[in-house]
């Protein structure tokens, strides 16, 4: 009797033994919270309708293993042109945030910001990663994990007293653009240009240190643009004078150290797919912007055919200029520049 009692005291601490093993298994399978930067407020249509849920997904997808905290309006300290490099340096773990924002630093991304690319936010957002693993990846971002590439819809010129008409009434004025190669297209079509990251626009413009500013209609709601300025001029048909690219970028090494389930979870949440999700979130939410300049009785001015392509002729030099400084770097802008268009006209329905 005392052996059978033995036994199975045995056998029930073996049982105890793993369970044990088992829960400190489980407890032990890795959790990790990410830390997610960006510089637009949480209402605003990005972080609101892109990037909080892609969180939510990512921590769906993982079981809670994987949980994203967000981070709206540069609130964890720096400005927007420092979050590439709070990535980088691992500072925080993933950023939302625009290349241009440091000039110069990853010129083949440029390409999709020369003047009258875009068509459309999708075809350009899937075209946009399509090059970014064919010529960026191991050159541009080579020192970050890029989780997603995309770009807004057409850029808008938003601009007070009389607004723009014609190409002609660009002389002067002075008017803020996001990136390097936008404030040289302003500068081109007779602007001065003014860089500076959107959260400082409303404060520029209701002190009157620029006459306007070029945001897609998406980004006007969040800053309330529509109450600072008159006017807002748009290009006929499909036709967009410019648009930003942005990336979602992620610490390398941060990356690297998660368990290859919680990786395939983040990559499966990631690549063409969310960034053509991205960029077509961001071209839907143009109607409700321009909803609210309507509604305010704002003027809105429609460059026809015509005046387009007297502007397309003027922007050439942006073109050209760009491809130059590209052939300085090693980089052949021109078979970049055609082999674009051609991954946007390919994704373009």
């Amino acid at each position: 009797m005392k052996k059978r009692i033995f036994m199975k005291s045995l056998a029930a601490g073996a049982v105890l033994a793993v369970g044990m093993l088992s829960g400190a298994s489980q407890s032990l399978a890795q959790e990790v919270t990410l830390r997610l930067h960006q510089f637009l407020p949480p209402q605003a249509n990005v972080p609101a309708n892109v990037l909080i849920p892609w969180a939510e997904q990512v921590e769906k997808a993982s079981d809670g293993r994987i949980k994203v905290d967000v981070f709206s309006a540069m609130s964890l300290g720096g400005t927007p042109p420092q979050l590439i490099d709070q990535a980088r340096d691992g500072v925080v773990d993933i950023v939302w945030t625009l290349p241009g924002y440091s000039p110069g630093r990853f010129p083949r991304a440029e390409v999709f910001e020369l003047p009258f690319m875009m068509t459309d936010a999708e075809a350009g957002s899937r075209a946009y990663w399509e090059l970014f693993e064919s010529d960026m990846k191991d050159t541009d971002f080579k020192d970050l994990k890029i989780l997603g590439t995309w770009m807004h819809g057409p850029g808008i010129i938003h601009g007070k007293g009389d607004g723009v008409t014609k190409l002609e009434d660009m002389q002067g004025k002075k008017l803020r653009g996001p990136t390097r190669v936008i404030n040289g297209l302003l500068g081109e079509m007779g602007a001065t240009p003014v860089g500076m990251p959107v959260p400082a626009i409303p404060e520029a413009l209701s002190k009157g240190v620029i006459d306007g500013t070029v945001i897609p209609w998406e980004v006007v709601p969040a800053l309330k643009v529509q109450e600072l300025v008159d006017t807002h001029t748009e290009f006929s048909g499909d036709q967009a004078l410019y648009t930003a690219v942005f990336v979602l970028a992620m610490n390398k090494a941060k990356y690297d150290s998660l368990p290859d389930d919680l990786k395939k979870i983040l990559d499966d949440n990631s690549g063409m797919e969310f960034s053509a999700s991205a960029g077509r979130t961001m071209q839907e939410f143009d109607a409700p912007g321009r909803k609210l300049a309507e509604e305010r009785g704002n003027t809105i001015i429609v460059l026809d055919e015509t005046e387009v392509a007297r502007w397309k002729e003027a922007a050439k030099p942006v073109i050209d200029n760009w491809m130059a400084e590209m052939k300085e770097k090693g980089i052949d802008g021109a078979d970049l520049y055609e082999r674009a268009q051609a991954a946007i006209a390919k994704h373009t329905k």
